[in-house]
């Protein structure tokens, strides 16, 4: 399938199912471009994990379908296994809770030993 007729949701998933741990933010970790995606990706950093991002800024499609797709209406928005976890306000009651930590950590030694 020619990639230019892929259509952004495809695109999505792709990216979903492709990033075991997947922050959809605006601007990237080292230079976020709000206040809730730099909270939410500090807290994953803060995770020791590798992590992957999208910048919602350079991909308006992305910025546009994903809310509709994920039902989930504002930035940033964290998947982990496919599955969304949430935004900003979860991400950080999870972090405090030390939930954050071993959900990242499960699911990327699960990914490593599938690898």
């Amino acid at each position: 399938m020619d990639s230019s007729e892929q259509t952004t949701i495809e695109r999505i998933k792709e990216q979903i199912s492709e990033n075991p741990i997947l922050l959809y933010m605006k601007g990237s970790p080292k230079l976020p471009s709000c206040g809730f995606s730099s909270q939410a990706s500090q807290a994953l950093m803060s995770c020791g994990e590798a992590f992957a991002y999208v910048d919602i800024l350079q991909n308006p499609d992305i910025r546009s379908e994903l809310p509709k797709y994920a039902e989930w209406p504002t930035f940033p928005q964290l998947w982990v296994d496919g599955e969304l976890v949430g935004g900003c306000d979860i991400i950080m009651e999870m972090s405090q809770q030390g939930e954050l930590q071993s959900l990242v950590k499960e699911t990327a030694e699960k990914h490593k030993a599938a690898e």
